[in-house]
């Protein structure tokens, strides 16, 4: 048994991550804020009642102090963030103050608190526009094209340097495109999804050739667990990806496949800050987790759908 701490445990990702962690016995506790980024009760109703939940902002060093003081996490998992290209468009320092600011002060507990591992949530988006496919994690992620992009490369840079101060173990994990029950309702295959049961126009970007690898939350759960469950760990990054890209308008035609039904498109330019592509590597992750996908995209589709048309109807 290990005692860990999720922060922003009741999140799409968080709230899976830490349903597995209580199933195999770990003694868990949530950093979470609720924040209104989307419907507070849709998080709520996500977090688990067997976790310890201190409900601060990850923000607050006092209050950060406090939580890993009375947890007492071996591990640290670091999931709380404020998400989205988009959004980050709009909302710039917002963006760099949650996410860099409160990373700081997440690493900063963890090093008063004696913790000895921390797993970073990172992103895709860090390898930008122009890296070579698939992307490895040796690619150079020094031209973000968004600021929340800039944001998780900012923090994976912190948290190498709180390793080489402090020899902090960290792992990077970079999560390409993630969908599952419970998704955030703001990403595409959930917002597309609903749309098209409802028989509403989908926002479609572009000429639909732009390519996503989607990985399905039983994987990145996986690749999570391995990482606090690793032997020997420094500093490390390592790429969480589906290992398969397909493109926006494969995407609507599997959905008007799995959902049996037509969907509408609302076509409209590019968006700034998105890239054309990404598409992991996932041999390093392999090598080092035991990491394999194994969730196609066509077999999530389906998971997903019997999802929102069971649990997921009143997930809005």
């Amino acid at each position: 048994m290990k005692r860990v701490l999720v922060t922003g445990g009741a999140g799409f990702i968080g709230s899976h991550v830490v349903a597995a962690l209580l199933t195999r016995g770990d003694e868990v506790a949530v950093v979470d804020n609720f924040d209104q980024f989307y419907p507070e009760r849709l998080k709520r109703k996500a977090l688990s009642k067997d976790a310890r939940l201190f409900e601060k902002d990850i923000r607050d060093q006092d209050a950060m102090y406090a939580a890993f003081k009375a947890a007492r996490p071996e591990i640290v998992i670091h999931l709380a963030a404020l998400a989205g290209v988009r959004p980050s468009l709009e909302r710039p320092a917002a963006y760099m103050d949650v996410n860099v600011r409160g990373t700081a002060c997440v690493l900063e507990a963890a090093r008063v608190a004696g913790t000895q591992r921390l797993i970073l949530g990172s992103s895709s988006s860090v390898y930008g526009a122009h890296a070579e496919p698939p992307f490895k994690e040796t690619a150079r992620v020094d031209a973000p094209e968004s600021p929340y992009a800039a944001s998780k490369v900012a923090g994976e840079v912190l948290a190498r340097t709180f390793h080489n101060l402090y020899r902090l173990e960290i792992a990077a994990l970079r999560f390409f495109t993630v969908y599952g029950a419970r998704q955030r309702p703001d990403l595409a295959i959930h917002k597309f999804s609903r749309k098209m049961l409802a028989k509403q126009p989908i926002p479609f970007f572009g000429d639909g050739s732009s390519r996503r690898d989607y990985t399905y939350i039983d994987d990145i759960v996986q690749g999570v667990l391995a990482a606090c469950d690793l032997p020997e760990l420094t500093w490390d990054i390592i790429n969480l990806g589906g290992a398969h890209t397909t493109s926006l308008k494969e995407l609507v035609q599997l959905l008007e496949q799995t959902l049996n039904t037509k969907a509408i498109l609302d076509r409209q330019p590019a968006q700034p800050g998105d890239v054309p592509l990404t598409s992991a590597d996932v041999t390093h992750a392999k090598e080092v987790l035991g990491y394999a996908p194994r969730t196609p995209i066509k077999e999530g589709l389906k998971k997903f759908a019997e999802w929102i048309r069971g649990e997921g109807r009143d997930w809005v």
